[in-house]
């Protein structure tokens, strides 16, 4: 896969590196401890497009009273129970959570891969900026047509995503 490509560039470029975890395939994670957590609705943007964002629910709260996820593009309200794990496409579909109660604890893990990260590795572990100002680079002619083109990797990313037709 592309991350499994892209983490052995970086073990290649900076071996000291280490992964948050054994096994995963997420370059980031956030922990939140609330007591609360909530979240309006919102677009994770700095999160690679067609990538998958893992979201754990944890606390003690009744999840048939609050705690749902919301999913606003897919007009969905989902019971999400503490222990729960959804992967969705954090980037490009709207979410966020319904409160709890007071009285309740409700807390949050998520994993992720910001998208810069790949545009990084893709750049030679370089920022978009210095890529495009290296000498070398825009002499290549690999780097000049990906210049010429517009560089576009969300399009063969969207190619991933299954569709209704596929599914049948």
């Amino acid at each position: 896969t592309g991350v499994e490509q892209d983490k052995s560039v970086r073990y290649t470029w900076r071996p000291y590196l280490c992964w948050n975890f054994a096994g995963s395939v997420f370059a980031a994670c956030t922990f939140n401890f609330g007591p609360h957590v909530i979240t309006v609705p919102h677009l994770d943007f700095g999160n690679l497009a067609w990538g998958w964002c893992a979201i754990t629910a944890l606390g003690d709260f009744d999840p048939d009273l609050g705690g749902h996820l919301i999913l606003w593009d897919l007009k969905l309200v989902i019971r999400f129970p503490p222990g729960s794990t959804i992967l969705i496409p954090s980037a490009i579909i709207c979410h966020s959570n319904v409160p709890v109660f007071a009285h309740e604890r409700h807390f949050s893990f998520t994993q992720y891969t910001a998208g810069g990260l790949f545009r990084w590795i893709e750049n030679g572990f370089r920022t978009d900026a210095a890529w495009g100002k290296s000498k070398k680079s825009r002499l290549r002619a690999a780097d000049e047509a990906r210049l010429a083109e517009g560089s576009q990797p969300w399009k063969e990313g969207v190619t991933m995503y299954s569709t209704v037709e596929g599914l049948k």
